[in-house]
């Protein structure tokens, strides 16, 4: 049975935007204005711009809200590519921001995958950003130049893979599906929430079939080592007040086992010259699914 949707209190728009031989897809709320800083919000890792709707709904003020779906993800279609590069995001946002905000610096929202993107951002083109809200961005595990050898055969070996088909993106035999999906990653999502996100994160491709709109090659290891003392002198470079936001269950050692953890993260950021860092009650990794509201005033007394 279908859950009843969730309900839309604010409105976005499409736009489609040409970036870099690409048409990027972006959500729009509001309207610019003199008086308006433009808030960017960017999704995480197999996520999507419409990721950010329940915030939106429950910001107290009427802010211009952009939210691009990165390149491969969502209705940013990106045709024969067998891996990605994690520089092109950043290339990618100051073409956006360009074209959006041309003669003005901007608060910037990055969740996960797109935390570490905005912070990297902030360091290489410190005078456009004013503001910059970190969520659950916490990087990755540090690694050492002997990894590299290892880390380009496996590199070369998953694109091999995928050439083969074997790792195509799951099929669902309906948006329900795909929404219990959602709810099985994030028991605290709310049905509603589930099936209008569902909505926004699968299309059908053939009759009773939904697949997620992620291209499967953003499944390919990434062939460059993580290099945190170079992240390390990008934060350094970092001019606007940062405020870094965690949620309360912690999913670092779910993810990293031991390899990296909280602590680390913690240390790591203490290069950035202005930082806050504040806490999501009950909330997981997607805490913009999970706490909206609280979210929602901790950004707006942020930016004000």
């Amino acid at each position: 049975m279908i859950a009843r949707m969730y309900q839309v209190k604010r409105q976005f728009k499409s736009e489609f935007i040409p970036v870099r031989g690409l048409q990027y897809h972006v959500q729009v709320w509001g309207e610019p204005a003199a008086d308006k800083t433009p808030l960017v919000m960017v999704h995480g890792w197999m996520d999507v711009a419409a990721s950010y709707q329940f915030v939106v709904d429950a910001l107290a003020a009427d802010h211009y809200v952009i939210a691009p779906d990165w390149r491969g993800f969502g209705q940013t279609v990106v045709q024969d590519v067998d891996h990605f590069w994690f520089p092109d995001y950043l290339a990618d946002l100051d073409f956006l921001l360009d074209h959006y905000a041309p003669k003005q610096s901007v608060h910037l929202v990055g969740h996960s995958m797109g935390g570490n993107i905005v912070m990297l951002y902030a360091g290489v083109r410190p005078e456009r950003v004013r503001r910059l809200i970190n969520l659950e961005g916490f990087g990755m595990p540090a690694t050492v130049p002997a990894q590299a050898p290892g880390r380009y055969a496996r590199w070369i070996d998953e694109i091999k893979a995928l050439q083969h088909g074997s790792r195509e993106m799951r099929h669902y035999d309906s948006l329900e599906a795909v929404a219990q999906r959602l709810i099985k990653t994030n028991p605290r999502l709310s049905p509603d929430k589930a099936s209008w996100l569902a909505s926004h994160w699968a299309r059908e491709s053939a009759p009773g079939q939904w697949q997620i709109m992620g291209h499967p090659a953003h499944k390919i290891t990434n062939a460059q080592l993580y290099r945190v003392d170079e992240v390390q002198e990008i934060f350094k470079r970092i001019t606007a007040p940062v405020l870094s936001v965690e949620a309360s269950d912690n999913s670092m050692d779910i993810w990293w086992k031991g390899t990296y953890n909280l602590a680390e993260f913690h240390e790591r950021i203490k290069a950035v010259p202005q930082l806050e860092t504040a806490h999501i009650a009950n909330a997981g990794h997607m805490l913009h699914h999970d706490q909206p509201e609280q979210l929602a005033a901790l950004i707006e007394r942020f930016i004000n």
